[in-house]
């Protein structure tokens, strides 16, 4: 007898229903793997799970945002810095809010710029350009000294000026650009504005620092990056350290007054503080393009200044470092109370301020409610008063 046909493509021996064609099947099995149709929708899958992985990226980039609708009609507030970036944003939720607001800016053509924006949106004409130049300290006092001329009360203190990666240059006062304006004009500031503050109470001061100061040493023997300067990692991250053992030296400063200090790192942001760059031009346009999505804009890095000046949870938290809305946990070096001390005591040498503590090794006498430099019967000495007579404005942070 002779053997069954056996369809082409098949094994030998196998046994197929009538009318199977095993090589078609394999090449329509072919065609759905593999065809045209098949890889479009692939390709469509993949570029769909990216698209949903680059939304989520980002909205993590942007971070939580401060979403009560607490007002603060009338409350008064200097925010220092605030023309463009950060600092307009935050002004421009402020103004929303209601609050009466004092935009401290070295330029006042761009300040007023910005004002006049601000209030077109928010619809609150209690905004007022004031010129203040953290570069100068002479600035810094007039500008103080006017605001004192206009207002009995201060209720919010935003510290959020700053300079970043300069070249290396000097404030009007001889100090080194980034250390004397992200610290030491807002030292002063702060200081002087302490009496207004505590009159206000309860009332906040929030300072804007930055991640940096995880890079950042308070260099005791050159403060004023003399021998060596780094633009970043050395000069720019010593003055964010120097915000952050400022805000935890005034907290303690501050402790039972009912004004609150804390700081923030407010992310990498989309700003201007970039503007001195150095690097070559095609690394400068790829920053520049991929800040557009990597980086938070203004608005995103302006939420956890807001949550520290608006929150109502955190009226009584005090000396803290927040980020994305919620407070971190500081490294060693940014929590050495010793070191506070000494950057606080340097820091009123260099701004020219009377020491508000007595220094360490010395025990001045005091009288009943704590004043230094006294005579027996507890009025003030002919030398203080006259300090006090002649820069009212410079001294006194009670």
């Amino acid at each position: 007898m002779s053997e069954a046909a056996t369809p082409p493509g098949s094994v030998p021996g196998s046994v197929f229903p009538p009318g199977f064609d095993p090589t078609a099947e394999s090449a329509e099995k072919t065609l759905c793997f593999r065809g045209f149709w098949a890889w479009t929708v692939l390709l469509l899958l993949i570029a769909l799970g990216i698209a949903v992985f680059m939304w989520l990226l980002r909205k993590c980039i942007q971070g939580p945002a401060y979403r009560q609708a607490n007002r603060i009609d009338g409350k008064v507030v200097i925010v220092t810095g605030c023309n463009t970036g950060i600092g307009k944003e935050t002004v421009l939720e402020l103004a929303k809010r209601g609050a009466r607001i004092y935009m401290a800016c070295r330029d006042p053509g761009r300040c007023e710029a910005a004002r006049l924006e601000i209030m077109d949106s928010s619809r609150n004409q209690q905004l007022f350009n004031r010129t203040l130049d953290l570069g100068s300290l002479q600035s810094v006092r007039n500008f103080v000294e006017r605001f004192k001329a206009e207002e009995s009360r201060l209720d919010l203190l935003i510290n959020n000026a700053g300079v970043m990666a300069c070249p290396r240059t000097l404030t009007a006062d001889g100090y080194e650009q980034q250390f004397g304006v992200n610290h030491l004009g807002h030292f002063l500031l702060t200081n002087l504005l302490l009496d207004r503050l505590k009159h206000s109470s309860p009332s906040r001061i929030v300072v804007v620092s930055s991640a940096a100061h995880l890079f950042g040493r308070i260099n005791r023997e050159d403060l004023m990056s003399e021998k060596k300067y780094g633009k970043f990692f050395g000069a720019y991250s010593q003055s964010k350290l120097a915000n952050i053992l400022f805000t935890r030296k005034l907290s303690t400063i501050l402790k039972d007054t009912g004004v609150t200090v804390n700081c923030c790192h407010p992310g990498v942001v989309r700003t201007e503080l970039n503007r001195h760059f150095a690097g070559p031009g095609w690394m400068k346009s790829v920053l520049q393009t991929g800040s557009l999505y990597f980086f938070k804009s203004p608005k995103a890095g302006a939420q956890t200044s807001l949550r520290l000046a608006l929150d109502p949870k955190l009226e009584g938290s005090t000396g803290g470092y927040y980020s994305d809305c919620m407070r971190w946990p500081l490294v060693p070096w940014a929590r050495n109370m010793e070191t506070a001390d000494w950057l606080w005591r340097e820091s009123e040498k260099l701004v020219g301020l009377p020491p508000l503590e007595p220094p360490p090794s010395q025990s001045p006498t005091q009288n009943g409610n704590g004043s230094q430099n006294s005579n027996g019967n507890g009025s003030a000495t002919p030398g203080s008063r006259e300090m006090q007579s002649v820069e009212t404005v410079v001294v006194n942070r009670s």
